[in-house]
């Protein structure tokens, strides 16, 4: 496998592709009149660029072409079917994102794209070996329930964030911290031989971050541009490969590594703690239409950075809480995979009651309890 400092020159190069073409993208969708209207449920009072996500998908495409013409990076693309999976997934996802930005679809529209995403990736193997359950044998997949389980995790993550992505930087700071961390475990995984190779999840991740660094800058607020359904859409499938091609086969015998028996002896499990933030915000918009008999496809203002909001919290504040979450929980997994050691809960306790603290008691939230004490 590739040494980290080349990963690291790939993100740099999907950052810098990214951040140069986000301007020219927002000029195109201003020219063409691709722009996001203000309405109940954005937090912005001007039409806003809304297809960022081709800027993100042009700093994917240049970064994975760099790794291809690279030698470093032979033993990942040579006579390997993975590579042309993962660049249809993304141009299915991307096509269908910057439709449903610039002339609206319908939500079955976009989940059968997702559909055919994931079916794309199954046939040209990008998927998972092994599924651990917690103190359970390893169940190898057998190939009628591949396609389900690509499927499944390819939707779970492409709708976390995208729910997430409500309030500017919100999704691409979350991603960015998430797929950091993902990175250095599979990394940790790769060094220790405990990953089956080829494995191009370090690759993804390392784009991902890439991607969401160079889109920040133009996006965090007050934002001149968003990333839109293309962007959001994208990183929920680079996210979706990432750890299911790490969390799938990273090997379920591997002896003397606590970062694998840590977590219930389920690698699987570690992806979805790093992103616990989105994960658990769409579990909560499902049961909330659920109980409210509503569609699940229906657009409300009850989600995790709406609801910092109502507290008391400014624009940027309410981001701020969910990447210290974020980061907190990836803390919380790298420890133990990066030192071997079992971490001590008392200091993440500690720095998880301060968060809640924070959030409840800042003078901004006390003022607003005083002048709405109701809401």
């Amino acid at each position: 496998m590739p040494a980290t400092g080349d990963y690291l020159i790939i993100g740099a190069v999907a950052a810098g592709v990214t951040f140069a073409t986000t301007p020219l993208v927002s000029r195109l969708a201003r020219a063409r009149g691709w722009l996001y209207h203000p309405n109940e449920r954005t937090v912005h009072s001007a039409p806003m660029p809304a297809i960022g996500g081709l800027a993100m998908f042009l700093g994917f495409l240049a970064a994975f072409g760099v790794a291809r013409v690279l030698d470093r990076f032979d033993s990942l693309f040579a006579r390997n079917s993975e590579p042309t999976g993962i660049i249809l997934a993304a141009v299915v996802i991307v096509a269908v994102g910057l439709f449903d930005d610039v002339k609206g679809s319908a939500p079955p529209a976009k989940v059968t794209a997702i559909v055919i995403a994931g079916l794309a990736l199954v046939q040209f193997g990008v998927t998972m070996y092994y599924f651990r359950i917690p103190f359970v044998d390893v169940p190898l997949l057998s190939d009628d329930w591949v396609p389900l389980i690509t499927v499944l995790w390819l939707l779970g993550m492409t709708q976390a964030i995208n729910l997430i992505d409500g309030l500017d930087g919100l999704a691409a700071g979350i991603v960015a911290i998430g797929a950091a961390a993902f990175f250095l475990y599979s990394v940790k995984l790769s060094d220790l031989q405990l990953l089956t190779s080829p494995n191009f999840g370090p690759l993804v991740a390392i784009i991902a971050v890439g991607v969401c660094v160079g889109f920040l800058p133009h996006n965090f607020n007050p934002a001149r541009i968003i990333m839109g359904d293309s962007g959001a859409l994208l990183l929920g499938m680079m996210m979706a490969v990432s750890t299911s091609v790490v969390g799938g086969r990273a090997d379920p015998i591997g002896q003397g590594f606590i970062g694998q028996t840590y977590f219930f002896l389920a690698p699987l499990v570690i992806p979805l703690l790093i992103l616990g933030v989105p994960i658990l915000d769409m579990i909560f918009a499902v049961v909330r239409r659920a109980s409210r008999r509503q569609a699940l496809d229906v657009a409300d203002k009850g989600h995790l950075h709406h609801r910092l909001m109502n507290l008391g919290h400014g624009h940027r504040r309410s981001v701020l809480i969910l990447w210290t979450w974020t980061a907190l929980l990836s803390g919380f997994v790298l420890y133990p995979v990066l030192t071997d050691r079992n971490p001590s809960y008392l200091p993440f306790g500690m720095a998880a009651i301060g968060i809640v603290l924070f959030t409840v008691l800042h003078p901004s939230v006390r003022r607003r309890r005083r002048v709405i004490p109701d809401d």
